[in-house]
């Protein structure tokens, strides 16, 4: 099955409908109850609490209390919808001023401001970022996180390039993240779950044939608290991403 992407759909019209281009609504045709506002609202209501695998006209449909074949004449098909959902979470996401300070806690500051739109929207770590949703919340968002890098010694491509390491490392860790609840609320804690796993594993661990995997695996465990934090990857991983930056941001 093929991830969910932006622009899956028709380009020109779902460029319309981003920029809320007034084509893009039908002349003629029934009386509308909503805007394509209300629609976006009712998606975002839906897939944040239930996820994307739970996006579809129908369900869309019932939340605005129409039928499915009224909410066509707002949108085509999930895959505008889904467009439309993108880049209104983008629109929406904080963005803070960091006007003269550093890169580093300019960087810094967008990688939370990535972190914190996943942890309101978990399915949006789920889209492809391959083709950006190119709507006014993309350009937004772009826009203030290149200002992130202004004042740096890289060129223009270097800092997309730049921006979008740092973003698809963010985007990794959300997708962690996301998993590591999942599997802690369907099946207990990392610490329970190596209480059980732990003695089990003990029965087979031959120290003097893993000598590395045993004393390594020992002290990860105990400095975490588990098989993997992904609180403690995320800032380990930024840290180091940053160091990676600075000979190309400071040149």
């Amino acid at each position: 099955m093929s991830p969910d992407r932006p622009n899956a759909g028709d380009p020109a019209r779902t460029l319309a409908l981003l920029w809320r281009d007034p084509t893009a609504v039908p002349a003629r045709g029934p009386r509308r109850r909503h805007d394509l506002d209300a629609v976006v609202e009712a998606a975002l209501g839906l897939v944040d609490v239930d996820g994307l695998t739970a996006l579809s006209m129908r369900r869309v449909a019932e939340r605005l209390g129409i039928s499915t074949m009224s909410l066509y004449t707002y949108v085509a098909d999930r895959a505008e919808l889904l467009d439309l959902l993108l880049d209104a979470a983008y629109l929406r996401m904080p963005r803070q001023d960091t006007t003269g300070r550093p890169w580093r806690d300019r960087l810094v500051s967008v990688a939370a401001e990535n972190r914190e739109l996943f942890a309101q929207h978990p399915w949006a770590a789920e889209v492809s970022t391959v083709r950006p949703s190119l709507g006014p919340g993309q350009t937004a968002k772009y826009e203030h996180e290149l200002a992130a890098l202004d004042g740096t010694a890289a060129d223009d491509v270097t800092r997309d390039a730049c921006l979008t390491h740092l973003l698809v490392f963010v985007r990794a860790c959300a997708r962690d993240a996301a998993d590591a609840r999942a599997i802690a609320a369907g099946s207990g804690s990392d610490r329970q779950w190596w209480a059980a796993a732990g003695p089990l594993l003990a029965r087979h661990l031959d120290p003097a044939r893993y000598p590395r995997a045993v004393r390594v695996g020992a002290a990860a465990g105990e400095a975490a608290g588990s098989a993997h934090d992904p609180e403690r990857a995320y800032a380990f991983g930024l840290a180091r991403l940053l160091d990676g930056l600075a000979p190309v941001l400071d040149a």
